[in-house]
């Protein structure tokens, strides 16, 4: 069955760094768009970046364009989010699946998510 696992969240300050991971398994890895997606408090969850899976072209949403950098290891089949200058809106459960077209998550399963907590 398909199955994700998210690490590398944690607690950082305004302006920090952080490199959250999701190890993906159940499907073929390499044939997929993979991406992340967030849910913070109270909130809907929502897409935030994916990377095709030949061409590795990336997308964005406009709240983490030019700060997230999102990649993969299809040798892994792990999915990795590079999170710079972050922010205290940035705070939120962070989760990975596959991407469907547009920006839509591919599987109904979701892993357990890692939490993310912005905070001077």
């Amino acid at each position: 069955q398909v199955q994700f696992v998210e690490s590398g969240g944690g607690l950082v300050q305004p302006g920090g760094s952080l490199t959250l991971s999701c190890a993906a398994s159940g499907f073929t890895f390499s044939s997929y768009r993979m991406g992340w997606y967030r849910q913070a408090p109270g909130e809907e969850r929502v897409f935030v970046a994916a990377i095709n899976s030949v061409t590795t072209y990336p997308n964005y949403a406009d709240s983490v364009r030019g700060r997230f950098t999102i990649s993969r290891d299809n040798a892994r089949n792990t999915v990795y989010l590079q999170m710079d200058n972050l922010k205290l809106e940035d705070t939120a459960v962070y989760y990975c699946n596959a991407v469907s077209n547009p920006y839509r998550p591919q599987f109904d399963s979701w892993g357990q998510g890692t939490q993310v907590t912005v905070s001077s």
